[in-house]
This record gives structure tokens, sequence and C-alpha cells, in this order.
């Protein structure tokens, strides 16, 4: 497979700069891999594609404010910092990327908030934009989060056009979002609403949770040609006991399992048995997935419409197949579905 397949013409506007009015009624579109047939629904018309004893894997990661501005000493001059992953909590040493990066070097002191309310050194260059910074603060380590978290705002992807808004604080982030640690929201996940899941657990379904860390490769582009040299960044990801026996009795049964979003997929596809049961797994996957590929645990999905040549296209397109996936973007483009993080969904059966 060739990253130029995966390019394709998306009018501007179709990207969403904001989320639907409720969640759960964005447009739907069923796109059918047996047949290629494709219904327009609503996102609460769901239910009607699921019965007793299906079951469907939500990621329950809790996305932090990770997103800083602040100022270089001396210059004052402006910069963003973007919070990746905390590396020592006793230290309150972080993971970053900044930007401008060129300008930020070892020994900077960065400043953030009225009256340089936090204070920060730069202790190491990883990458050419990657930096660990140690946050100089005295207080006790809640204090100290309260205050980072504080300065942060929700980290909205750069292709969403606008200065955030409170509304996102709320709408970037799952009803059943529960472990933190995530920079980026699984976005099919952010379609359910607490009426719809009541109405799906009435009618029998059952619900299975992992958790995925969504990290900023998922933004990254891909710069090969050759999906096969493409590195995927890691990403931190737990499958409990519990959420195996779900999903392993629904498979024995032969009922549908809905992997809801690429961060889901991702994650049960990590640790499978040569059974195609689900395994338990605490740690990191990079896993990169893209047509042929052969899955092995759910089959249906529920993903959003991504944007050209980005790695959450390819592995739905392994899921559909290309070329439904392919004839399916065309209809949604045609229709006026929204695209991106905020846009409307695909149920792919």
């Amino acid at each position: 497979m060739k990253l130029s397949k995966f390019k394709y013409d998306l009018p501007e506007e179709l990207i969403a700069l904001h989320p639907a009015p409720n969640r759960d009624e964005s447009k739907l579109l069923v796109l059918n891999r047996a047949t290629g047939k494709i219904e327009h629904r609503i996102f609460k018309d769901i239910v009607e594609y699921f019965g007793d004893d299906d079951v469907l894997i939500f990621n329950d990661t809790k996305v932090f404010p990770a997103r800083l501005y602040g100022n270089k000493e001396k210059t004052g001059a402006e910069i963003e910092v973007f919070l990746l992953r905390e590396l020592n909590r006793e230290q309150r040493l972080w993971d970053v990327l900044v930007d401008p990066a060129r300008k930020i070097r070892i020994g900077n002191k960065l400043y953030f908030g009225e009256d340089d309310l936090l204070v920060a050194e730069v202790i190491d260059n990883t990458t050419s934009r990657g930096r660990t910074l140690r946050f100089l603060f005295d207080g006790p380590y809640d204090e100290f989060k309260k205050t980072l978290y504080g300065l942060g705002e929700t980290p909205l992807p750069k292709f969403i056009k606008r200065t955030v808004q409170p509304e996102d604080k709320d709408r970037y982030q799952t009803i059943f979002a529960k472990n933190e640690g995530a920079v980026a929201a699984p976005t099919a996940g952010l379609h359910f609403s607490r009426e719809l899941m009541k109405r799906m657990e009435i009618n029998g379904v059952k619900f299975s949770y992992v958790t995925l860390h969504v990290g900023l490769g998922n933004f990254r582009s891909v710069d090969v040609e050759d999906l096969t040299k493409h590195k995927m960044d890691s990403e931190q990801i737990w499958i409990s006991e519990e959420a195996c026996q779900v999903v392993n009795a629904a498979r024995d049964a032969k009922k549908n399992i809905c992997a809801v979003g690429t961060t889901v997929m991702r994650t049960i596809e990590s640790s499978v048995s040569t059974q195609g049961h689900l395994k338990p797994y605490e740690g990191w996957t990079n896993k990169f997935i893209f047509p042929p590929y052969e899955f092995s645990v759910a089959n249906r999905m529920i993903t959003n419409f991504h944007l050209p040549l980005s790695t959450l296209q390819m592995m739905v397109a392994g899921f559909a197949g290309y070329d439904n996936l392919m004839k399916a973007y065309k209809e949604a483009i045609k229709e006026k579905y929204r695209f991106g993080t905020y846009g409307d969904a695909m149920l792919i059966l």
C-alpha cells in the first residue's frame, strides 16, 4: 500500500470546527463491507444495529489540558508548550513539544501565567521539537498539578482553526472518560450520550472498556510512500481481565463485537491470542494497521471521517476495504458530512 492512495480532495468547509449541538445527533453513514451498500442515518439510530449480548468496546482515556502558552526568559518571546507525558512525579519532569522549537535550548527558563505563576527549566533536548522540562514548584504535588492544569487549555487538534471555547472542556471528552493521560480525544466515543448508552443497555448490549492514552502520533504526517516503512509513536495501553471476559464471551457466542474508534481497534489488535481471544495487557503499543490486514477481534467498527493521508484513514481502510472506504468518503463529501474530530460518524458492518 502506497501513501499516495490515501490522498483525496476534502473541501476545507467540511472540516468540523464545532461539535454537533447534541452528541448523539451527528450524521451516521452505515457501510456494509460485504455488499458495499451505504445508508444515511442519525447517530442515535445506532441502537437498531445491535442486540442482545453484542459488545461495544470503548476507550475510557481522559484528555488533560495539555496546551500551555508562556514566555521565554530575557527575550519574553511567546512560546507554546504541549505537554505529552509526565516522566517523573517527584521531580516534576515532563516530556513536551515546544513551538517555536529552534529558540529553546537546554538551561532556558520558561514562564507561565500571570506574575510568572509557574516556571520551568529546559533540561534535555530529546528530538528536534521535543524537550524535557523540569517545573520549579515548591508546593505539594496536588497543588502543582492543579496550577499546571489551571494554566493549560483543551488541546484541540491544529486543524480545528479557532480559539478554544468553554464548551470544548466538556465536549472534547467522552462521557465515560476516566483514566487521565490522553492529549487527544478518542473521537468515535464523543458521539455517545448517556441516554443512548442507556437505550443500548436496555436492548441487552454489553460494554467493555480498554484504555489507550492517545498521543500526538495520531496527527503526525506520514512522510514515506511505502507504508511498511512508517513508524508509529508508542502509546500506553491497558486491557483488563474483566474487559477480556466480556469480549471473549461474546466472541465465543458468535455475537457482534464493535470497536468504538481507531484507538480501540489498535489496542485490541495489540494483544490477541492465536485463537482470536483478547488477552489482558499493560504496556505500550506502536501497532500501525493499514491494508491488507487480518482483524482478529472486532467484526464491526464505529469511526469518524478522517483527514487525507492520515494513519487513522489507513486503519479504517484496512477494516472496511480500501475501495469500500474511498467510495464511502466520496459519498460523504457529496452529502456534506462533517470530517475530523468534531465531525460525523461511520458504522462499518
